[in-house]
């Protein structure tokens, strides 16, 4: 019962920390009225209506070209004009979403691509995923064993076997985890410390291993931000470049897996041989 309050009071003390840091949000670009709804009615226009009726444009999902546009017009007003308090508040909700395990992090890092770039992007999303799976890591080898056990028995029993079954190579089984992910990320964050993976292992193999899910979401993001008509999506330039994204993407994983089956290879050869010396004696 003690830590299950314990917990409770971490994430009351971190909502409110980001509800406060959101009531500041600078207000963002203004969407104008078209032309010809200004033109109309001009009479009655004045009297009925406010001086100014443009509308405030919202960060959401796209639904078509024009919202496409909006968004990337949003989003680089706010890189431009309050960069420093939305790096903050993106970098308080991403550790937010990843330290409780919360669903989101595509679109975090698609808006990481659109608001700092490809590559300042890439780097804020795998530090913050880094720092944020870590977070939820020690929260759950502080406040969640007991509960993870008994909410998941099947999963971390079949987990912990793997574990040991993978103790010679034990970064390489994560990264694997993570290039192919058979565990779903939030599980493995949570349970890591339940089945005696080491932090420094589960560090350097979240950095390393989320690096291609990561790649993808903020190219998405990037080039999501420079589309300013219905041409740009279907380029030779931007298909050559999501053929790039796909390369990068699956080359780690595919040297991981060539590695990891000459790891076994070698394994089983080096069995094979003991065994003969055995029977030779």
């Amino acid at each position: 019962m003690r830590s299950l309050v314990g917990l409770l009071a971490v994430v009351a003390a971190a909502s409110l920390y980001l509800y406060s840091l959101s009531l500041y949000l600078p207000a963002g670009p203004r969407r104008r009225p078209p032309p010809a709804a200004e033109g109309k009615h001009v009479d009655t226009a004045e009297s009925e209506q406010p001086a100014d009726s443009s509308e405030e444009i919202s960060l959401k999902f796209p639904a078509d070209l024009d919202e496409l546009r909006e968004l990337s017009e949003l989003l680089q007003f706010y890189k431009t004009e309050h960069t420093g308090y939305v790096l903050l508040l993106f970098c308080s909700a991403y550790l937010y979403k990843q330290s409780f395990a919360i669903p989101g992090s595509s679109f975090l890092n698609i808006l990481a691509g659109a608001i700092f770039g490809p590559y300042e992007g890439l780097l804020l999303a795998c530090v913050l995923t880094t720092f944020g799976s870590t977070m939820c890591y020690l929260l759950s080898q502080a406040f969640g064993k007991h509960y993870i056990v008994n909410l998941f028995p099947d999963k971390v029993s079949a987990l912990q076997r793997k574990v040991e079954e993978n103790q010679d190579g034990l970064f390489f089984f994560l990264l694997f985890l993570r290039f192919f992910p058979m565990t779903p990320n939030w599980f493995l964050n949570m349970s890591a410390p339940i089945v005696n993976i080491p932090i420094t292992f589960f560090f350097g193999s979240v950095f390393i291993g989320l690096l291609p899910y990561n790649f993808i979401c903020v190219q998405t993001g990037a080039m999501l931000s420079e589309v300013s008509s219905l041409d740009d999506l279907f380029s030779w330039e931007r298909l050559l470049q999501l053929l790039a994204i796909a390369v990068m993407a699956l080359l780690p994983g595919a040297l991981i897996r060539s590695f990891s089956q000459r790891r076994h290879k070698m394994d089983a050869q080096s069995q094979n041989g003991f065994m003969a010396d055995k029977k030779v004696q």
